[in-house]
């Protein structure tokens, strides 16, 4: 028997390959599906099912495009109902996988169809559990993802999702392996630990949601409470995975690449967001007036369907050279496929072109603090759980997740300062802003982490958003 979790960091995704004497299978594949097969072939292996724990709403898994490719079913737990042709699992069906068995457990709450996989291995012993999104590493899935598809109240699917836990997670035995479907860095739950593997066991001693004393009423409260709203793109992937979608491979092949001159062209004489990939240092020494910098190396995807509200915007993309199909794939993993083309030969070439470019000024944290004897605007754009926890005194919370709804706050005419934790978010925001017309933002330069090491002073307290 052999479990292989492959987790991909920008999303904090688990995703599964599961073998047993040739027989393969695959849990929440990713959209770009090769990789897999090439595996089960490099292991003389054939993958025989496609299980998914549930409707995933934060990325685009790979279930249809696989199934299409190797003839392997598709597996969802019970009230699931896609548009495609599927195998929909009764509570306790058993999927026979080589020496070892796949049991499916309906365990609703988080959505309704959420099923989580028990396996059991050759001597008939429960081994492992893939949870899914019904429970993770330090905390459980969110119960208001599926309010309108399931016509219920976040607290109604939070009390179902107790009943699950209790009845079908719970009882099984302390020393059975958790293989959860996220990690630290997901929008999926509150409180996700960075550690990716663990144990019931583990869970029943330091999972707040595991409390073996905790009544249904407590739990309803405490999963609910302070909840932020989850992703604009959230609905939009889960009816990619419902319905399905385009192969990547395909949208790959369909981006061109375009010379600085007709790159210019078609984002004048289109809808096209000018997106830009590199690292923040470089976008901030040079960009294309109006870009929009959210950095490969960060939490690209994530951010990416946070702040582009409309999946089906034209895209236009300026990459590291060499990355331009790795920007394409990692958009398409969250279901922006309208990637029109990139720019040829990268930032460079649009240079070379002689064309009219942009910059960020950007400080350090010294400066900023000789800055502040004249009292200047300063915004902090780190989540309200990071600004409550410290954050420089007087200084506003506006996160970047919601920064068009703090748009007035910014002044237009006097000089202000954008900080995050470490650079990445802040130089987005300031994108954001010069966008707009906001050209007097300055950013400060190692975000947070800097400021700490100067005289400037901070403070703590709980931030009223956190309490929303």
């Amino acid at each position: 028997m052999k479990i292989e979790q492959i987790y991909t960091g920008c999303l904090a995704q688990g995703a599964y390959y599961i073998e047993s004497n040739g027989e393969v299978a695959i849990i929440d594949p990713l959209r770009e599906v090769q990789p897999y097969i090439d595996k089960a072939t490099a292991n003389n292996g054939k993958i025989k099912y496609i299980f998914e724990t549930h409707f995933h709403a934060d990325f685009v898994s790979g279930h249809v495009t696989l199934a299409q490719k190797t003839g392997a079913p598709i597996v969802f737990g019970p009230n699931a109902n896609p548009t495609f042709e599927a195998h929909i699992a009764k509570d306790g069906e058993v999927f026979q996988l080589g020496e070892i068995t796949i049991t499916c457990l309906h365990t609703p709450g988080h959505t309704m169809e959420s099923s989580c996989y028990l396996l059991k291995d050759k001597d008939g012993k429960d081994y492992a559990l893939f949870s899914g999104d019904t429970l993770f590493l330090g905390d459980v899935g969110r119960p208001d993802l599926a309010q309108k598809a399931a016509d219920m109240t976040q607290e109604q699917l939070a009390g179902i999702l107790f009943d699950s836990l209790r009845t079908k997670v719970m009882p099984l035995a302390d020393a059975v392996i958790v293989y959860p479907a996220h990690g630290a860095g997901s929008a999926c739950g509150k409180n996700l630990s960075k550690e990716t593997v663990g144990s019931i066991g583990e869970q029943k001693a330091t999972n707040y949601a595991l409390r073996a004393n905790m009544t249904r009423e407590e739990f309803i409260k405490e999963v609910t409470d302070g909840l932020l709203p989850p992703p604009a793109y959230f609905p939009m992937n889960v009816k990619l995975n419902k319905e399905g979608y385009e192969n990547v491979e395909t949208i790959i092949s369909e981006a061109k690449a375009y010379d600085a001159k007709t790159f210019e062209f078609i984002a004048n004489e289109t809808e096209a967001l000018i997106l830009d990939v590199r690292h923040q240092d470089d976008f901030s020494k040079g960009h294309i007036p109006k870009s929009i910098f959210i950095g490969i190396d960060g939490q690209f995807a994530p951010w990416v369907g946070a702040l582009i509200l409309d999946i089906k915007q034209p895209l236009l993309l300026v990459t590291p050279v060499g990355r331009e199909k790795e920007a394409i794939t990692r958009l398409a993993r969250v279901g922006y496929d309208n990637t029109l083309g990139f720019l040829n030969g990268g930032f460079e070439e649009w240079k070379k072109a002689g064309l009219e470019y942009d910059t960020v000024l950007s400080v350090s944290a010294t400066t900023l603090e000789e800055k502040m004897k004249d009292n200047v605007p300063i915004f902090d754009v780190r989540k309200p759980g990071e600004y409550s926890a410290e954050h420089i005194v007087d200084v506003p919370s506006t996160p970047l997740d919601f920064i068009n709804e703090h748009l007035a706050e910014f002044p237009k005419e006097e000089n202000f300062y954008l900080h995050c934790a470490g650079g990445y978010r802040s130089m987005i925001a300031a994108s954001i802003l010069k966008s707009r017309g906001y050209h007097n933002v300055i950013d400060i330069k190692g975000g947070f982490a800097a400021i700490k090491n100067t005289g400037i002073k901070t403070t703590s307290f709980v931030c009223p958003s956190t309490l929303k």
